[in-house]
């Protein structure tokens, strides 16, 4: 299995008890956006006049990444990074969720709450972080820190653990130290200016559609 930012952004939202840890809705549209944000990186697609436009048809080889890809491609409408958020995020988590119980990264435990509600986690195999998301967490930590340069994939992935509030994944640093560095991280100068430009517009997307999926629900509870 080739591991996908998707991938990497969703293991690190979910606690070892195999629960995620920020609103599930904030996490699909992230995940999402981790998709957009993947092609951006394979050079499929860009951001032109606000409106992403695919720049590569050829697949990546990786299958989630690649149907996104198709469907993009399909549409005879050029579309707005927002736009595009919304219209991938269904049923999005529970594909990468399939797939890595299916490559034995994670397991499906199903139970019922007070004997009534039922529930399903995903912890890992091991009892332990998987390697996949330890790996992740090092790299993005490292990052954090300032110990080196950071390439373009753990940048990204900085981005989008900014846009979805994911700071408490990382408890050993203020979160505000956190999202403050995650900033600075995702405006850096590691990759070429046209994808750090269409990333950064697909990360802005992914905030705006949170914050206005959060306005709605309020609004919609008063």
């Amino acid at each position: 299995m080739t591991v996908t930012l998707a991938d990497e952004l969703l293991l690190l939202a979910y606690d070892d008890a195999g629960s995620a840890v920020i609103d599930t809705s904030s996490l699909d549209l992230g995940l999402a956006g981790a998709l957009l944000v993947e092609l951006a990186l394979a050079g499929r697609v860009g951001v032109v006049d606000k409106r992403v436009v695919v720049t590569d048809p050829l697949p990546t080889g990786e299958p989630i990444a690649d149907a996104a890809l198709a469907t993009i491609a399909a549409d005879a409408k050029r579309r707005k990074p927002e736009d595009w958020v919304n219209r991938l995020d269904g049923g999005l988590r529970q594909q990468l969720l399939g797939r890595l119980v299916d490559a034995g990264v994670l397991r499906r435990d199903e139970d019922k709450v007070l004997w009534v509600f039922p529930r399903t986690r995903y912890p890992s195999t091991t009892g332990g972080e998987p390697a996949v998301e330890a790996d992740a967490r090092h790299r993005v930590e490292a990052a954090l820190a300032g110990t080196g340069p950071v390439d373009a994939r753990t940048a990204a992935l900085c981005a989008l653990i900014k846009a979805v509030g994911l700071e408490r994944a990382f408890p050993d640093r203020p979160a505000k130290e956190v999202r403050k560095r995650l900033g600075v991280i995702a405006e850096g100068d590691w990759a070429s200016t046209a994808v750090r430009k269409a990333i950064g517009e697909m990360q802005a997307a992914v905030a705006v559609v949170i914050t206005s999926a959060a306005i709605a629900t309020t609004a919609t509870n008063t």
